[in-house]
């Protein structure tokens, strides 16, 4: 079974580079296309897709409404947002909408297939930017708490007794906000491998993605956010 796709985005150029992208997947099939959020409501209704990659800012219906229509009106259908803002108000605003991805428009083609996979097998999704920006948040939140309640600043914990030190590492810049190619650029290990990795820590902290994953590491000490 293929992972039906649907793209809705105002600019046809950028539809038809996102398409090509995924078609290139024999997996992934684009069942149809649409300019604005109201024509996503007319599209989901007809093609059911089992994903609809949604941008942000749209003329007439804009894609936060549109998601959040789409979800009380058909909730099997995941949405990924596309945008250009990397600020937390817009991604909590689309995830508050009922979002399970957040991508930016300036992603490569391997994020997004990458997103759309993770999605399709019931997972969220963020732009790995996105990802460093709210723990990088989140960090200083708790620092400030720590800080209050007397306790200092704690140093990084690997937890070798779950993981491996290569996973580790990988975990480590996960938090960084890297990319699969980023993290096997900075390891000089293959794509596949990171791959391979990366679900192997999902399953060890028995998470369902890498941003839960990173969360996890944060609360434990066991990352640092640099």
């Amino acid at each position: 079974m293929k992972t039906r796709i649907a793209i809705i985005d105002d600019h046809q150029l950028f539809r038809e580079g996102m398409k090509r992208i995924l078609e290139f997947e024999e997996e992934f099939e684009v069942v149809a296309e649409g300019a604005d959020g109201s024509e996503a409501l007319a599209i989901v209704e007809q093609h059911r897709p089992d994903i609809v990659i949604m941008d942000i800012n749209m003329p007439n219906t804009n894609g936060v409404e549109a998601t959040r229509q789409l979800v009380e009106m058909y909730p099997d259908t995941k949405i990924v947002v596309l945008s250009i803002h990397d600020d937390e108000n817009y991604v909590m605003r689309a995830l508050q909408m009922g979002a399970t991805g957040y991508l930016l428009k300036d992603m490569d083609a391997d994020t997004l297939i990458e997103a759309v996979k993770i999605v399709a097998e019931g997972g969220s999704y963020l732009h790995p930017k996105i990802t460093h920006n709210l723990i990088r948040e989140y960090r200083r939140l708790s620092a400030g708490k720590n800080e209050k309640e007397g306790e200092g600043k704690r140093e990084a914990r690997w937890p070798l007794h779950l993981l491996t030190r290569r996973e580790c590492e990988v975990l480590q810049l996960l938090a960084d906000g890297k990319s699969n190619r980023g993290i096997g650029e900075a390891l000089y290990i293959s794509e596949k491998t990171v791959k391979n990795h990366v679900s192997n820590i999902l399953q060890k902290l028995n998470v369902n993605d890498r941003t839960q994953a990173v969360i996890v590491a944060i609360k434990n000490g066991w990352v640092e956010v640099r």
